[in-house]
């Protein structure tokens, strides 16, 4: 059964924005007591935190679809409908988060370090709230707004100071379980280390942790074995030890083109160059890996390596090595900037948040209006009620989406979609609309659909002239 998974997808949906409310107060004596609906709640975010004591992305990896609470709809009375409640998604320590093109979206490093995933969307206005000199008494409110829904990729990067790399059965495991409190599974047969395996080491006042990154072989970096699943997990590391199995019974494998083999890899994986490197000579306590450690040794200083000889059986050379570890891992929390207090970061949009641009698509015959509040508007309209369209219309004709059309070059009776092509709203074009404000009539209705639409009727001429042509060319051409 799989306890370990580092990379994961997750589809995650925020809560949707509940709906306002459109209701005329009404009491005894007081026949006309106005509107009285109340807006609609937030929708819930989904947001990521970083924990320390989660240590695996199993979770998700179980159940990928995760969604917010969505806000409740406004009530009479002016009572505002209650916010959706945030999805909390606790993370370890050193994920990744990625969108589906592989595009980092963020880093989360450091316990309590947050991420929105997704936003949940914003309530709609009741009645109440629309309501002004000249619309006194609005027979509709606006509908809350969808949560966002997001496509991520979660990678698992392990935060540790030192990885042990090597072949399999170099002795990692074994390494990591005399130098820490670790218990990784040992035996002797390749791979039998499948997860990352984490110890914590302390040596003198230094406390640092050690990763023992399994799956290395030859064209690991291109996905052989199980090389390139577990290489993200070095990249965070201060120092890499490479750890030598100088008692190999096999007969084409040698220390010294082990560590070329290993040192290929880690450079097709690229970005560690700048690694320190240690070189350990293990399974020393064998006659025959004494007489190889003593040969190759100086092979590897004369490389610039420093080298140490171990025996994790025997435990020899252990205390050398964990205080020079120690003594890099220092060097490198030294030379690294001052961590800051994880801080609330507030980005508020700019103030010129009303821009909009308008294309015309000639493959669809339509102009397209694209901007975040001409599609938000249009999310929030009760199509189903003539007032609640004559009010976006007057939205619309206020942002300056009227005058952007007849520069595009549009003309009465085009067609006009607002969105992207998957969810907008379509509709022909008449242009120089008289503001709908001060037209009064009954709630819910706007006198300006009771009027003729000549462009409308054009379209519906044109199509029927097309119908007539088609059939008279059917009855010609019977075959």
């Amino acid at each position: 059964m799989t306890t370990f998974v580092d990379r994961v997808e997750l589809h995650v949906a925020a809560g949707n924005g509940g709906h306002g409310c459109a209701s005329v107060h009404r009491e005894k004596f007081k026949p006309l007591g106005g509107p009285d609906g109340g807006n609609g709640g937030r929708g819930g975010d989904v947001i990521l935190v970083v924990d320390q004591s989660v240590t695996t992305l199993l979770e998700y990896h179980h159940s990928p679809h995760r969604k917010a609470t969505n806000g409740k709809p406004g009530e009479g009375g002016n009572r505002a409908g209650k916010d959706g409640q945030d999805l909390v998604l606790y993370v370890p320590d050193g994920t990744v988060v990625l969108d589906k093109k592989g595009e980092v979206l963020a880093d989360l490093v450091g316990h309590g370090t947050t991420y929105v995933a997704a936003e949940g969307g914003r309530g709609g206005l009741g009645n109440a709230a629309l309501s002004s000199a000249r619309r006194k008494a609005p027979g509709f409110a606006l509908l809350g707004v969808p949560g966002d829904l997001q496509d991520i990729v979660l990678e698992l990067k392990t935060v540790a100071d030192v990885a042990l790399v090597g072949y399999p059965s170099a002795g990692k495991s074994s390494l990591i379980s005399v130098l820490s409190a670790a218990k990784p599974k040992i035996a002797d047969y390749p791979f039998t280390t499948l997860v990352p395996n984490l110890g914590v080491v302390t040596a003198g006042s230094t406390v640092y942790t050690i990763a023992d990154v399994p799956g290395l072989i030859p064209g690991a970096s291109q996905g052989r074995g199980l090389g390139l699943e577990f290489l993200r997990h070095v990249e965070r590391c201060s120092v890499l030890v490479h750890v030598l199995d100088t008692a190999t019974l096999e007969s084409d494998r040698d220390p010294v083109s082990d560590l070329d083999v290993i040192e290929e890899e880690l450079k097709q994986y690229g970005g560690l160059e700048d690694r320190p490197r240690i070189v350990v000579l293990n399974k020393i306590d064998i006659p025959d890996g004494q007489d190889l450690a003593d040969m190759i040794r100086p092979d590897l200083e004369e490389r610039g390596y420093r080298v140490f000889e171990v025996s994790a059986v025997a435990r020899t050379g252990l205390k050398e090595l964990s205080f020079a570890l120690a003594e890099i891992v220092a060097q490198a929390r030294a030379a690294k900037p001052k961590e800051e207090a994880t801080r609330i970061v507030i980005r508020p949009k700019a103030v010129d948040d009303a821009g909009f641009t308008v294309t015309y698509e000639e493959h669809e015959d339509v102009y397209r209006v694209r901007g975040e509040k001409p599609e938000r508007w249009v999310r929030q309209t009760d199509f189903n009620n003539d007032e609640a369209v004559g009010y976006l219309a007057d939205r619309l004709n206020r942002l300056g989406v009227e005058d952007a059309l007849m520069k595009a070059g549009a003309r009465a009776g085009d067609g006009v979609a607002i969105g992207a092509e998957e969810n907008a709203v379509v509709f022909d074009w008449e242009p120089t609309l008289m503001a709908g404000a001060e037209m009064l009539g009954r709630r819910g209705e706007d006198h300006r659909f009771d009027a003729p639409r000549p462009a409308a009727q054009r379209r519906r001429d044109r199509d029927a002239e097309r119908d007539d042509a088609e059939r008279e060319y059917d009855d010609f051409n019977p075959f």
